[in-house]
């Protein structure tokens, strides 16, 4: 079939895993049952291998696609538009009150017009390693995919129209008059407990108790400013990376797609990052989604019962806190469109990024603040995590970008161990913790004065990517943002300016020039980072230049994709790069468009 843009896609979920849809109505990407669990469809990454599950319309004339969500919902439209008619296909992933097997929902209509579509429905288990077996349930609309391999699960395919067997894939060809549905379930089959579908009440059912759920959960934002909409879809997109049964948030829900096409760069996001569930933290609870916030922090406590003999931390652990995260590649996927290696697992799991502990000490000081008071445990633990970071904060490590050309002295590293022993201390004011407080303060001082120092470059009045270096580096621009330097101080806007010289491209950002002495162990080349040009825009409206902030982020708004989506980079093209959708993206508008809104209304500004 070939391989759709990446932006071409849109996704479901039910708080344990996603799909990726398609414009065309093939859903090409799904792990099941959890995110990091292998995956069943990856056509994405190998459109020949991998499988999938498409239902379209067969139409002679050409056709116009379209997709949109129900609002305020994570309920999927597709829409085929053509002279014969127009066709939809309606996707969700059931959310219920009451615990059931997970299911897949998928629903054909003729909207105008008599319709003829077609299904194929092609699981390949355990990254299409794995075979299967085909069993009928009912011969014609029940079926079973038995993978060889019992430790992956059973599926399960029921509906109402005619299936057959094709060459070890589920097929149909059915005609709708207009104004009739199909629905086609998929879910995981146990041998007890499951009965026939009664296809139009159950998935009546299920739709009202979705679009309920996901209705209830965006009312609760206090989010009432300019861009509600994208921000609200922001919100719904980290909803859907969070997962309920742990609390923990993916990086992003998909592995391998490229950071350049035919590239190298091409990675493995489906896991907990601290920096980056931190971050996500930080926004949720900006809208005020505490519920999310403290199972976060339920899960931040059990990591910190096992910290690493040195009493650190990793950097990302598996959804259920599994500390090894084995980096291997599928030599027999082909890569999205030929970008190869495509690798599972992330080997970055056993680097040293010391600016974590800033990112998670800042999001524990705000919850403590804006949702409950945290445990004398959960402190015991994170001041050994602190004594840490006041003995290991002059290491070099590789830092945010998990560079893989060795270690270096990083400039957001260092800052980040700032704001680590800085939210400490406030802590331990603030709740009277017991703690080493002169010590803290101390290094914490300490570590102040070798920023500006060993990190200010005179020539470039700026501070630099890293000890020894030139290179200008997208992270400084979270300086501001963590409290390290007033956003109006002379050498900040000469940083800014230096950054917005070297790395913007009108309002998109690279996070840094691999040309400028900033190498990262890795050839070929890479888009602009999206949660940077956010980032950017916001230091633009903390400095004063709301015109030019607000004129930057409505651009940048342009470029998501047709449902408000971004992955984590942007190709020359304006074409979506990388992992999608990444959640550092979103909580990076979510941010951006807080403070834009706030400083607007503040000052009565109405442009």
């Amino acid at each position: 079939m070939g391989y759709l843009p990446i932006e071409d896609y849109g996704l479901i979920g039910d708080l344990q895993t996603v799909a990726l849809v398609g414009k065309n109505g093939s859903i090409d990407f799904m792990c099941f049952p959890e995110f990091d669990s292998p995956s069943i469809f990856a056509a994405l990454l190998d459109d020949k291998k991998g499988g999938r599950f498409q239902i379209s319309p067969v139409v002679d004339d050409r056709l116009n696609l379209k997709q949109l969500y129900l609002p305020d919902s994570n309920i999927l439209l597709t829409r085929f538009l053509s002279g014969c008619g127009i066709a939809e296909v309606s996707d969700f992933m059931a959310i219920e009150k009451e615990e059931h097997h997970q299911k897949l929902i998928r629903r054909a209509k003729a909207v105008r017009g008599d319709m003829k579509f077609e299904l194929v429905c092609d699981p390949q288990f355990n990254y299409a390693r794995t075979g299967h077996k085909i069993k009928w349930l009912d011969r014609g609309t029940d079926v079973l995919f038995i993978p060889d391999d019992d430790k992956f699960p059973t599926l399960r395919l029921a509906t109402e129209q005619p299936l057959k067997e094709v060459e070890g894939k589920i097929v149909a060809e059915f005609v709708l008059k207009e104004g009739e549905t199909a629905a086609f379930v998929l879910e995981e089959y146990h041998k007890t407990g499951h009965k026939k579908i009664d296809h139009p009440t159950y998935v009546a059912h299920a739709f009202k108790e979705t679009i309920n759920y996901w209705h209830r959960w965006v009312s609760q934002s206090n989010y009432r400013g300019r861009w509600r909409e994208m921000v609200n879809r922001s919100a719904l997109t980290l909803k859907m990376l969070t997962s309920r049964k742990y609390g923990s948030i993916v990086a992003a829900p998909t592995f391998g797609l490229p950071e350049e096409l035919g590239g190298e760069r091409n990675w493995d996001y489906r896991f907990t990052w601290i920096r980056d569930a931190s971050f996500t933290l930080y926004a949720l609870i900006r809208l005020g989604y505490t519920e999310e916030a403290g199972a976060f922090m339920s899960w931040i406590e059990d990591r910190c019962q096992d910290l690493n003999p040195d009493g650190s931390l990793q950097i990302m652990y598996g959804l259920d806190g599994t500390k090894h995260l084995t980096e291997e590649t599928l030599d027999h996927f082909e890569g999205y469109r030929g970008s190869k290696p495509v690798r599972i697992g992330n080997a970055a799991y056993g680097q040293l990024q010391q600016d974590i502990y800033g990112e998670l000490m800042d999001s524990v000081y705000l919850y403590n603040k804006y949702g409950s008071p945290i445990s004398i445990d959960l402190w015991d633990n994170l001041s050994k995590l602190i004594n840490w970071v006041v003995e290991n904060w002059r290491r070099k490590g590789e830092g945010i970008w998990e560079v893989r050309g060795g270690v270096q002295g990083f400039l957001y590293s260092k800052v980040m161990c700032w704001v680590a022993i800085d939210r400490a201390i406030r802590l331990a004011h603030k709740r009277s913790f017991p703690a080493p407080l002169e010590h803290w303060i101390r290094t914490r001082d300490e570590i102040y004065r070798f920023i500006v120092t060993e990190f200010w470059n005179p020539k470039k009045k700026a501070f630099v990517q890293h000890l020894g270096g030139t290179a200008m580096d997208a992270s400084a621009l979270l300086m501001p943002m963590i409290k390290f330097i007033s956003p109006t101080d002379p050498r900040w806007i000469s940083t800014l300016d230096r950054i917005d010289k070297e790395l913007v491209v009108d309002s998109l950002v690279y996070r840094y020039n691999t040309d400028d002495g900033a190498h990262d162990g890795l050839s070929g080349t890479e888009g602009t980072f999206n949660m940077c040009s956010f980032w950017f825009i916001e230091c633009l409206s903390r400095s004063g230049d709301y015109e030019r902030a607000r004129f930057y982020f409505e651009k940048i708004l342009g470029y998501a994709n047709h449902l408000g989506l971004y992955a984590e980079e942007m190709g020359l093209d304006g074409s979506q790069l990388g992992n999608f959708p990444q959640a550092f993206t979103h909580l990076a508008l979510i941010s951006a468009a807080y403070d834009i809104d706030r400083n607007l209304t503040k000052r009565h500004i109405n442009w």
